[in-house]
């Protein structure tokens, strides 16, 4: 299936790169661009695309607002890939609470970049490896400490659930935790499909933040 992308930035140069990065792959196509925030909502709610490929600074309604309208909608499904300048943005934070799917630095190759779009596609968390867990350490303490409810959620979880969600939240891909759980991937999908519907949360990237806003994992070592 092909993969239909929206790409929205204000800069024309970049909107017309991307476009042509991603086109030049046959499972991918540029469906359309929007030249800020306002214009992502919008046009995603007319095209329904698979994955909006956001920057995060926009004039007006900026990538993060535009992320949290899109991710809200109950009759899209469209999956956010937020783009930004610096792996450490302050804004990147905010723009993974509201909802997207992943980030990506905007000197990504083109290579990276449709791979990216893949996975958020897929509903796969993108989470550079190298700052993973400094990135999800920053949502713990933005978040301040664990709420009841959210513990409340969690006690839902099954052992084996709980246990996949930690592995999750420290950047394992389904592959990595059947491996180190000496499970078929397929069940692993399974229990993921399972966590999310019980913890009411939208993807991967949604699980990885609440499992740290929680307590559940830490930097440097899980709680089980």
């Amino acid at each position: 299936m092909t993969i239909r992308v929206l790409i929205a930035d204000d800069q024309a140069l970049v909107r017309e790169a991307f476009s042509v990065l991603l086109n030049a792959h046959p499972d991918i196509e540029v469906v359309a661009t929007a030249v800020d925030g306002s214009d992502a909502v919008a046009r995603a709610r007319e095209l329904r695309p698979d994955v909006v490929v956001m920057d995060i600074r926009m004039p007006g309604v900026n990538g993060i607002e535009a992320t949290r309208l899109i991710t809200a909608a109950p009759e899209l499904s469209t999956r956010i890939l937020v783009l930004t300048t610096f792996d450490l943005d302050e804004y990147v934070y905010e723009a993974l609470r509201a909802g997207a799917g992943g980030f990506l630095l905007k000197d990504a190759s083109g290579v990276q970049l449709a791979e990216a779009v893949r996975i958020v596609s897929a509903g796969e968390a993108l989470l550079s490896p190298g700052i993973t867990m400094r990135l999800i350490a920053e949502f713990s303490r933005q978040g301040g400490t664990s709420r009841p409810p959210a513990q409340v959620r969690i006690a839902e979880l099954t052992a084996r659930e709980t246990e996949v969600l930690a592995l999750v939240a420290q950047g394992l891909s389904n592959a990595e935790v059947a491996e180190a759980l000496v499970l078929a991937e397929q069940t692993i999908k399974t229990h993921m499909g399972r966590i999310l519907q019980k913890l009411r949360l939208r993807d991967r990237t949604q699980a990885a933040v609440f499992a740290y806003e929680t307590g559940l994992v830490t930097p440097g070592r899980t709680h089980l």
